[in-house]
């Protein structure tokens, strides 16, 4: 553990002290979507001793690098699913609150052949969106507001049931 004294201790067995740096780890995260860099600070974290430390933008993209290259699988995949080429998509949504992470959204952009990103609608709230036009789908709401409104369905993983023996059936 780093503090302004540069005292180490192990929190690893403490669930509180955990939390807590988690939760601070989170804002930072947050932070680091608009800002260059963050401040974690937490107040007697564990056994009275004060938490400090900066991460910078780039420092934090370069821990998360693996991760972040994780994050296209998904589009690959739902491209390869759906039988579309990256130039047959006319708008790309982002969703989800991770989707504010500019290296994310570069990393997107760069794979669409740099295709400009939609960000009018909030990422938290996307999801949200989709299931109000399907609830105005299914009870036969016929207004302006959603008839050229096509609902796609995409989910980033197969699904599919454990069946015995650990076999997974599609």
């Amino acid at each position: 553990m780093n503090s302004r004294e540069n005292v180490v201790k192990d929190i690893s067995g403490n669930n509180r002290a955990l939390r807590r740096l988690r939760t601070a780890c989170e804002k930072a995260k947050r932070t680091l979507s608009s800002s260059t860099e963050a401040n974690v600070e937490i107040d007697s974290l564990f056994e009275g001793t004060d938490f400090y430390t900066k991460i910078t933008r780039a420092r934090f993209e370069e821990l998360c690098s693996d991760l972040f290259r994780t994050t296209l699988e998904p589009v690959e995949k739902a491209l390869r699913d759906a039988k579309l080429d990256k130039s047959s998509i006319q708008e790309i949504v982002l969703v989800g609150g991770s989707t504010r992470i500019p290296k994310i959204q570069k990393m997107l952009s760069e794979f669409m052949n740099g295709k400009e990103l939609n960000k009018s609608v909030n990422p938290d709230e996307a999801v949200a969106y989709g299931a109000a036009v399907q609830a105005a789908i299914l009870s036969g709401d016929r207004s302006d507001t959603i008839k050229d409104v096509l609902l796609v369905d995409v989910a980033p993983l197969s699904l599919g049931i454990e069946t015995a023996g650990g076999v997974m059936a599609n």
